[in-house]
C-alpha cells in the first residue's frame, strides 16, 4: 500500500532524524537517489545536458547536489538560479566543485538540455509559480524531461490543489514518504511517474492517504469457502431503472453480479430488460421491503423522480449504497441514526449539490471536498472522478489508482454501484467495498479500453471485471 503523509508530519519526522544525524546527511540520501533516478532517466550520463531549475529551499539544494553527483559522472549540468542570493550554498559549492556551473543564458541551456530538474519550491510552498519561474517551466516542458525533486513546484503538497502555474513532470522522486497531494489531483496527473526514495523516516502507523495495490485488493477480495451456497455468500438487492432508464438497471446488476455476491435481486419496473439480459437476477416488483432478505442494498441509479424506495432502503438494517438520482433526495438527517453503513457515491456534480457549491470548487478541492461529505452526512463517500477517493469521518482517505480517461462514459458510474453494493453483501466494510470496488472498476476499464486506448461502453466495463478480479488474485 502507498501511503502519503502531511507536510506537518514529515516535517516533524526529519526533526527527529537530523537531530540524529551528522548535518546534511539527510539531505545527501536525498540527493543521491534523486541522481540516481535521473541517471536511469538520461539513460548515458557522460556527456548528457541537465538543467537544474533552483528555488531558495532545501528543495533547491537537494537538485544542486543530486546535479553534483551527475557532474562528477561526465553530465554537463547548470543550475539557473531563481533566487540567487538565496540559493543552497553548500550544493552550489559542491555543485561548482564537481565541474557544474552556475547558467549564465537559462533560455539557450534548457533548449539543449537532455533532462531537466525541478527544484524550484518545496513541500511547504503555496500557490502557482511565479511569472518568470512559470515561464522556464514551460521552455523546459516543451525542450526536455522534466523531474520534480519530492513534487511538482506550484501544487499543494497537502491537499493536490493547484492554484496557479505548476510544473508538469515526466516523473517525481520523493523523499521518505509520499505526500497526499502527489496522489490526488489535479496535482497527481502533474506528477508523472512516482519514484519513493526511502531516507530513514520513522513515520506514524496511520497516514493521510493511502492507495490500495494489487496485493492489498486480493487480501480484500471475497472468497467461498467449502460449505458455501448463495445466501452464505450474500444477497444484494439492487433499485434501479426506470421506463425512462431502464438500462441504467441492466448496467448496476451487470456490475453487482460480478462482485462476490452469491445472488442479485432486482426491484423496480424494469425486470423484463434486466431478465433479458441476466436471467440469474432475482426479481420483485418492490416495494423494497417485500422482496426478500438482503445484506445489502443499491438504490439510485435512473430511478428519476422516484423516491418512495429511498424511504424503505434507508430504514433497511443492511448496509446501503446511494447513488445518482437516489442522492437527490437525500438529507443529513435521513442518514443519521441508520443501524448499518452508508456509502454514498456521488460524481463531482452531485457532491456539489450535496454541499451546495460549485462543481468547479468540488473538481479544485477533491480531498477536502470527499472528507466533508464523509463528516456532515455520516457517512463513508466515494468520490468520483480523475482520481477516486473513500472517506469516512475519521481515518486515512483512499485514493483509487486505477481507471482511463475513457471510463468517463455514460452508465460506468451504475456498473460501479452494484459492483461496490455486491461487495458490501459479501462481508466488506463500506470504506473497503468502495476502495476494492473503485480499484476493479479502474482496472476493467483499462482492460476494456486497451493498451492504446479506445472508447469503451460501461457494458464493456462489466464484461472485464472478471479478468480485473483474476489479475488481483494471480499477483499473490
Amino acid at each position: 500500500m502507498r501511503t502519503a503523509y502531511s507536510v506537518e508530519t514529515v516535517r516533524a519526522a526529519e526533526r527527529e532524524l537530523m537531530a540524529r544525524l551528522p548535518e546534511g546527511a539527510l539531505m545527501q540520501r536525498a540527493a543521491a537517489g534523486l541522481a540516481t533516478a535521473c541517471a536511469e532517466l538520461l539513460g548515458r550520463v557522460y556527456g548528457a545536458r541537465v538543467v537544474l531549475l533552483v528555488g531558495s529551499g532545501d528543495n533547491g539544494g537537494d537538485a544542486l547536489y543530486a546535479g553534483a553527483r551527475l557532474a562528477r559522472r561526465g553530465a554537463g549540468v547548470a543550475a539557473v538560479l531563481l533566487s540567487p542570493d538565496k540559493a543552497h550554498r553548500g550544493g552550489l559549492a559542491a555543485l561548482r566543485a564537481a565541474g557544474g556551473r552556475v547558467s549564465a543564458d537559462a533560455r539557450r541551456d534548457i533548449a539543449r538540455a537532455a533532462l531537466v530538474v525541478d527544484g524550484i519550491v518545496g513541500i511547504g510552498g503555496r500557490g502557482g509559480l511565479r511569472p518568470e519561474a512559470a515561464e522556464l517551466v514551460q521552455e523546459a516542458w516543451e525542450s526536455a524531461p522534466v523531474v520534480a525533486v519530492d513534487l511538482p513546484s506550484g501544487v499543494d503538497a497537502d491537499s493536490g490543489e493547484v492554484a496557479g502555474d505548476a510544473v508538469r513532470a515526466d516523473a517525481t522522486v520523493t523523499f521518505g514518504a509520499y505526500k497526499p497531494g502527489l496522489l490526488i489531483d489535479p496535482a497527481h496527473e502533474r506528477a508523472g511517474a512516482l519514484r519513493l526514495v526511502d531516507i530513514g523516516l520513522t513515520l506514524p502507523h496511520e497516514a493521510d492517504v493511502e492507495a490500495l495495490q494489487h496485493a492489498d485488493v486480493a487480501g480484500l477480495l471475497p472468497r467461498p469457502a467449502p460449505e458455501s451456497d448463495k445466501y452464505r455468500r450474500g444477497v444484494v438487492g439492487v433499485v434501479a431503472g426506470s421506463a425512462r432508464y431502464p438500462g441504467a438497471a441492466v448496467l448496476a446488476v451487470a456490475g453487482a453480479l460480478r462482485g462476490g455476491a452469491g445472488a442479485v435481486r432486482y426491484v423496480g419496473p424494469a425486470a423484463e430488460a434486466v431478465l433479458a439480459h441476466f436471467p440469474e437476477t432475482l426479481v420483485h416488483a418492490g416495494p423494497p421491503d417485500k422482496a426478500g432478505r438482503v445484506q445489502s442494498w443499491v438504490i439510485g441509479p435512473g430511478i428519476g423522480e422516484e423516491s418512495g424506495a429511498l424511504e424503505d432502503v434507508l430504514a433497511a438494517e443492511v448496509p446501503v449504497l446511494v447513488d445518482a438520482d437516489g442522492l437527490r433526495f437525500l438529507t443529513p438527517r435521513r442518514v443519521a441514526g441508520r443501524p448499518a453503513p452508508t456509502l454514498l457515491t456521488p460524481h463531482a456534480g452531485e457532491a456539489a449539490a450535496l454541499l451546495g457549491r460549485g462543481r468547479e470548487e468540488v473538481e479544485a478541492a477533491r480531498l477536502a471536498s470527499v472528507r466533508e461529505l464523509a463528516a456532515r452526512y455520516g457517512a463513508t463517500v466515494l468520490l468520483k472522478g480523475s482520481t477516486t477517493l473513500v472517506a469516512e469521518a475519521d481515518g486515512p482517505v483512499r485514493a483509487n489508482p486505477t481507471g482511463s480517461s475513457w471510463l468517463a462514459t455514460a452508465g460506468s458510474g451504475d456498473v460501479l454501484s452494484g459492483l461496490t453494493g455486491s461487495l458490501l453483501a459479501a462481508g466488506l466494510t463500506a470504506r473497503d467495498a468502495g476502495s476494492v470496488g473503485a480499484y476493479l472498476h479502474g482496472l476493467a476499464a483499462r482492460r476494456a479500453a486497451g493498451p492504446a486506448g479506445a472508447p469503451i461502453l460501461a457494458s464493456e466495463v462489466a464484461d472485464h471485471l472478471g479478468a480485473a478480479w483474476r489479475d488481483v488474485t494471480d499477483w499473490q
